[in-house]
């Protein structure tokens, strides 16, 4: 049975979750996905905003807790300068790019080394006809993103994005898909799986929780309950944040679950209480 907004971890209250994220914040990490979790869902990614109230947030949590950090679909800087918080770390670009706090600049999976561009020359053939089929193109640098959120044809636009991933998976590609957006990335390394993984190495953390809205948060939430079954976590909590166009399963796979961005905001409260 799915949990509801109330309970959480199987039946364990809501209560009990947050006082056990609570028992011990500096073997604690809090991560965050930021659109659609943090930043409401808006038509063009440059239009979103980090109310203020969740910066002030994440920057008190970050001085109480082991770990908080940011995973994002955006560039690691970009993720800051929305979320607007030095002081915490940022896995961008999917897990693709690892920004510390402190640092200037991010570091970058070496998995892809020597493939940066190759999701960009695949694109570049067909720059002259996205326009006309309702796709909007953002260079990511190794991740390319084909958006059609507000397009005068959204389900035409939907139809050509999954031939161009069906020619980039033909191509050596791998497509990923996030509402209303086709994300055409090298194969091999990132994923926010391994981002989660990599911000916690080297870590003297035992409970995570987790907050996201979309399939690959829940790819997060995946790999923090295999890092709690091989013994180096002993609490996980995935935090689903509704929304009418977020995916089924996230209400099945997670463990407390809560109503939107201002429901993930109001549960930071609580913890920074």
């Amino acid at each position: 049975m799915s949990p509801d907004s109330e309970t959480g971890e199987r039946g364990v209250g809501r209560s009990r979750l947050l006082d056990a994220l609570r028992d011990d914040p500096s073997r604690t990490a809090i991560l965050s996905d930021v659109d659609g979790t943090l930043a409401p869902i808006v038509e063009r990614p440059e239009q979103a905003a980090v109310p203020a109230r969740a910066s002030e947030l994440l920057r008190a949590l970050s001085e109480r807790y082991g770990l908080v950090a940011c995973v994002s679909g955006r560039r690691a800087l970009e993720a800051r300068r929305l979320v607007a918080v030095d002081g915490i770390a940022y896995a961008g670009n999917h897990g693709f790019e690892l920004l510390m706090p402190g640092e200037e600049a991010p570091s970058f999976d070496p998995a892809i080394e020597g493939r940066e561009r190759q999701a960009k020359e695949f694109l570049a053939d067909l720059d002259g006809e996205l326009d006309g089929a309702g796709l909007r193109r953002e260079d990511k640098g190794p991740i390319q993103a084909l958006h059609w959120r507000g397009a005068p044809d959204e389900r035409a636009a939907d139809a050509r994005a999954h031939e161009i991933a069906a020619d980039a998976g033909r191509a050596g590609l791998e497509p990923r898909w996030g509402r209303k957006v086709l994300e055409l990335r090298p194969v091999g390394g990132g994923g926010k799986d391994a981002a989660v993984a990599a911000l916690l190495a080297g870590l003297d953390v035992s409970t995570v929780a987790y907050a996201g809205d979309d399939r690959t948060d829940l790819d997060a939430c995946r790999r923090l309950h295999e890092l709690r079954e091989e013994g180096l976590l002993t609490r996980t909590v995935c935090v689903g944040v509704r929304s009418p166009e977020g995916p089924p399963e996230l209400d099945e796979e997670s463990d407390l679950t809560v109503e939107g961005p201002d429901g993930w905001i109001e549960l930071l409260a609580e913890l920074a209480a």
